[in-house]
């Protein structure tokens, strides 16, 4: 595993048998998490979402349970945690490029690639573009399976006027209440934010450019017509197993994206969570934890 090592841990703490490490791809420097139980054969590759996220925040829950059965890699994406803004435009696509890279750099041969959000729709474009490369995918309220956008116009002003998006990222960074409402839009009604999120997510976004990797992408995929990319028409390409988890209570990206997608998919499954929003790895972490482990 070609690699160097990364600067004392800060993302790992407190997470048994994980570490921080770094390696370049695609001349993106990416940070990553790595564990493992001696003697695990098999990987499992965590992809998070936008916004403000990281791998130890979207992943958290179900780092350590994975780690009993495979070697887990849970990479900071370009932009997002400790790893810098690379200066091109950030889109699915690089994203998909990128973390080809950084299987190739990681000598990660079959992994199984679990995605949520924006990570499953860069699951989903990395099975459909290097086949080959992945041995299985679980895409989690998955992004890039449909182009309708939530709010419709809305959605696309909000992300050619960016001047919102930095005026949430200020009021997160001034108040932890804050980061609870906005994190409270993504559970199921039913479902309390957990209080580790919120300690989280809070201390992301004080990072110096939090937020910005989310804007460059949105500026990319939102347009007035929807989003830009849309891999509803290649599933039936799509060659690699896969298992379609969504939340029935996503306002994010509807339900229907991952029904239809476990439809057109030739080998593929569906699990809808109930009392589930946005952010299953929270809501349901056993659910997701043992979805993820049957791809193995």
């Amino acid at each position: 595993m070609a690699q160097t090592s990364g600067p004392p841990s800060t993302t790992a703490a407190g997470l048994e048998g994980f570490r921080e490490e770094t390696v370049r791809a695609m001349g993106d420097r990416i940070h990553y998490l790595v564990g493992a139980k001696s003697g695990a054969d098999r990987a499992i590759v965590l992809l998070h979402g936008g916004i403000i996220d990281a791998a130890h925040v979207t992943w958290r829950p179900v780092l350590e349970s994975l780690a009993e059965d495979a070697t887990v890699v849970a990479p900071h994406l370009p932009g997002y945690g400790p790893s810098p803004l690379p200066e091109a435009p950030l889109n699915i696509g690089r994203h998909v490029e990128s973390t080809a890279a950084l299987l190739d750099e990681l000598d990660l041969t079959d992994p199984v690639v679990a995605g949520l959000s924006m990570g499953g729709g860069i699951g989903i474009g990395l099975g459909l573009t290097y086949p080959d490369r992945v041995d299985g995918l679980v895409a989690l309220d998955a992004m890039a399976l449909g182009d309708d956008l939530a709010s419709g116009p809305l959605t696309w002003l909000l992300a050619t006027v960016q001047v919102t998006n930095n005026l949430s990222v200020e009021l997160m960074r001034r108040s932890r209440g804050y980061v609870r409402f906005g994190l409270e839009q993504l559970v199921a009604d039913a479902n309390p934010v957990p209080e580790p999120l919120v300690d989280l997510v809070h201390a992301e976004v004080k990072r110096p450019g939090a937020g910005a990797a989310f804007r460059s992408l949105r500026a990319s995929e939102v347009t007035w017509g929807g989003y830009r990319t849309n891999y509803a028409d290649r599933l039936p390409d799509l060659s690699v197993p896969t298992r379609i988890v969504h939340g029935r209570d996503d306002h994010v990206f509807p339900t229907h994206w991952s029904k239809r997608a476990a439809d057109r998919i030739p080998d593929a499954s569906l699990t809808v969570l109930e009392d589930c929003g946005h952010l299953p790895t929270w809501e349901r972490t056993d659910d997701v934890a043992d979805v993820v482990r049957s791809a193995l």
